[in-house]
């Protein structure tokens, strides 16, 4: 019973410092932040490029996965990781999840596991730690495959819909509405993309980033190559759909 209390007790104060840290550092870039907007920083007048050097520098440091991001260049390929997924969450957050789970396996097998097996409590912890990485990877996975299953008759939607006079941008933006998640989204989102001034060639391609999959990139090379040389897009958006179903 004694185990059990201090096994609850060592848990709670572990996420009561982790909790702590995280929300002082979050904390800590709001207040920077207003500080900034509200104009009350005073710098000298001789110190004011040093001043802000460093406050550039703490934009880039906020904290340990901050920087762990920032170390190893994650930043961009974690962001595509988590855009493929669906979640909605950055890169930084992931990276404290994965810490918090790698933590959480450690504390847990050294508690319960024999004492001639605390070795393995390590082995547990760097399991633990690419856990949430797991789960994003399965995300990926599923959401990938039902656009993969779904893209085909969106691309002969946007052949018939250009065949009833409608632009391609438009075309584009009728598949939210027809189409289910996640590929209605990802098309609504092309084209608020280059309805707010994108052009249709880099929208394009930021959709062939977020959907990494073989028959996008087919799709979007196609478009642009029409777009380049001419003709029907619409008759080459069936033949798409026939040779990718």
């Amino acid at each position: 019973m004694q185990f059990v209390i201090l096994f609850v007790g060592i848990w709670i104060a572990f996420f009561l410092v982790w909790w702590v840290f995280f929300n002082a550092s979050r904390h800590a870039d709001v207040d920077r932040l207003k500080t900034r907007l509200l104009g009350t920083t005073k710098p000298k007048k001789d110190k004011k490029s040093d001043q802000q050097t460093a406050l550039l520098q703490d934009d880039r440091k906020t904290g340990l996965a901050a920087r762990v991001v920032q170390r190893f260049q994650l930043q961009a390929k974690l962001h595509s990781f988590l855009e493929a997924a669906g979640l909605k969450w950055t890169t930084t957050k992931l990276v404290n999840i994965c810490f918090a789970a790698g933590l959480a396996g450690f504390a847990l097998s050294y508690f319960f596991l024999p004492g001639g097996y605390r070795q393995i409590c390590y082995l547990v912890g760097a399991v633990s730690l690419f856990l949430p990485l797991g789960y994003v990877w399965r995300a990926r996975k599923n959401r990938l495959k039902r656009s993969e299953e779904l893209f085909p008759d969106s691309l002969e939607f946007v052949s018939r819909s250009m065949r009833a006079g409608h632009a391609f941008s438009v075309s584009l933006e009728m598949i939210h509405r027809e189409f289910q998640e996640p590929l209605a989204g990802e098309f609504r989102r092309t084209f608020e993309e280059h309805n707010l001034g994108l052009p249709l060639e880099v929208a394009l391609q930021k959709l062939g980033t977020r959907i990494p999959l073989l028959d996008v990139h087919f799709f979007v090379s196609a478009v642009l190559l029409q777009k380049r040389t001419g003709g029907n897009l619409a008759e080459i958006l069936d033949k798409l759909a026939y040779v990718i179903r």
